[in-house]
């Protein structure tokens, strides 16, 4: 599992009914649009939302990429001052106090593992510096001795968690985690707190493609998320009306390398220590954005047969996936609109 990847050939594209734009639009008396973006988290953050005037509007945009960003330097793997890299550091010394907010968030994690047998494992980390997705074809995959000594590291079950001390301890040397595969979820959830405390009843946040909306725009419709074809990153195939509501997707196609032919994408299973293939990519569709941003990587490691299978037992929860050979599955009440000529999902 690592982090999502970047804006550019997103399979998950906005579009909104009302047009986009950095500057205040009226579309209704006392109803306004106003848009900000940011490079957060190693990715591209756009962040919309509806307010009386402009002074509301560019207020509540700063709270809430600045949220993002303390969150960012709290639990970044990158940032060398963050709370992670200290419990990584520290691997096999001695445990690690962090913020009740750090803790909070690895314990939810570790729910979401045991959930999910495993398929989702912040512990991945210590099997990622055995690849460059770099899109580049090279000659073979890692040695497999080295591939099994990092699977000896993974292992959500060893991270050792002290509720009263609030401490996280990584009992073995060379053992890691990251957050990446939750955090944006995490980031976009923590925003929205501070913009309802703003008083913002509308809008659209959209961090590399975990997008969460809620409220209406300013011209009263619900918030149109289209989603797109990996082969066809520019076009839409199908799209959803939606407030209240998280779309997120995962994809194979930005970070990769290839091997053979074969595309293994960012995605590390952790029962394995490589790559998870099958899939091209995965949307999630629930009121969770955080619980969204998990399950998307917990899809991919699965697979399409056991994810969907995983997915259609959860309330509340709707899934679509492109397989790699672009067949389009999804889950038993997922409901989309297609554009002409596009093939519906299969609901096996």
């Amino acid at each position: 599992m690592n982090r999502k990847s970047g804006p550019g050939a997103w399979a998950l594209l906005i579009m909104l009914l009302a047009a986009w734009s950095g500057s205040a639009q009226t579309v209704l008396p006392q109803r306004h649009t106003f848009t900000r973006s940011e490079h957060l988290m190693g990715s591209h953050f756009t962040f919309t939302v509806v307010a009386e005037n402009d002074s509301a509007g560019q207020r509540a945009l700063r709270a809430g990429l600045g949220e993002v960003r303390r969150i960012d330097h709290l639990m970044s793997f990158w940032d060398s001052t963050s709370e992670i890299v200290h419990i990584n550091r520290m691997a096999g010394l001695k445990p690690v106090a962090v913020s009740v907010e750090t803790f909070d968030l690895i314990t939810r994690t570790l729910r979401l593992s045991k959930l999910s047998d495993g398929a989702f494992d912040i512990s991945f980390a210590s099997a990622d510096k055995l690849y460059h997705f770099d899109r580049q074809a090279h000659p073979a995959l890692p040695d497999s001795a080295a591939v099994r000594a990092s699977v000896r590291r993974i292992g959500w079950q060893k991270i050792q968690m002290d509720a009263v001390k609030h401490t996280v301890f990584l009992p073995s040397t060379g053992m890691r985690i990251n957050l990446a595969g939750i955090l944006q979820g995490y980031g976009l959830r923590r925003a929205k707190e501070v913009l309802d405390k703003l008083g913002i009843k509308g809008g659209l946040m959209n961090g590399s493609g975990d997008i969460y909306c809620w409220g209406r725009q300013a011209d009263g419709s619900l918030w149109r998320v289209a989603i797109g074809d990996p082969d066809h990153p520019n076009s839409v195939a199908a799209w959803v009306d939606v407030t209240d509501m998280a779309v997120v997707t995962a994809g194979n196609y930005e970070q990769y390398f290839t091997v053979g032919g074969q595309v293994y994408g960012h995605i590390i299973n952790p029962h394995t220590g490589y790559p998870s293939i099958g899939l091209r990519s995965v949307t999630i569709i629930c009121p969770d954005v955080e619980l969204a941003d998990g399950l998307d990587e917990v899809v991919f490691v699965k697979g399409p047969t056991a994810g969907l299978d995983f997915i259609n037992r959860l309330k509340g929860v709707d899934c679509t996936l492109i397989t790699d050979d672009n067949h389009t599955l999804a889950s038993r009440g997922m409901t989309l609109n297609y554009y002409h000529g596009a093939t519906p999902a299969a609901h096996p």
